[in-house]
């Protein structure tokens, strides 16, 4: 399967993602074949508007027991906020994809 050339985020995450606040993303299996080194462009998932490119550093299958703060910090939120988004989105999940990136 060829990578996605793109990468959406909901809009309320965009001015952090402009602000170099949020540098990681976590996704679900389906979301899981992006690769390092490679630069995607980057929209609202609600409109689709993109609003810039995003190099992908790398990607790696984290436990959601295995979240911490440091995840959390790259996340721009608390641990607890963190973990309820996670459980809001993928209901029941234990394992999922940490993708790191910078905006370029």
């Amino acid at each position: 399967m060829n990578p996605p050339n793109k990468i959406t985020f909901f809009s309320r995450f965009e001015a952090d993602i402009l602000a170099g606040k949020k540098t990681i993303t976590l996704r679900d299996e389906s979301e899981s074949f992006y690769q390092a080194g490679q630069r995607v462009s980057v929209s609202n998932l609600e409109d689709g508007r993109c609003y810039g490119e995003l190099d992908i550093l790398s990607v790696e299958q984290v436990a959601y027991d295995d979240l911490d703060d440091t995840h959390a910090e790259q996340e721009n939120m608390s641990l607890a906020e963190l973990k309820t988004l996670i459980r809001q989105i993928y209901p029941g999940i234990t394992s999922m994809y940490l993708i790191r990136f910078s905006l370029v």
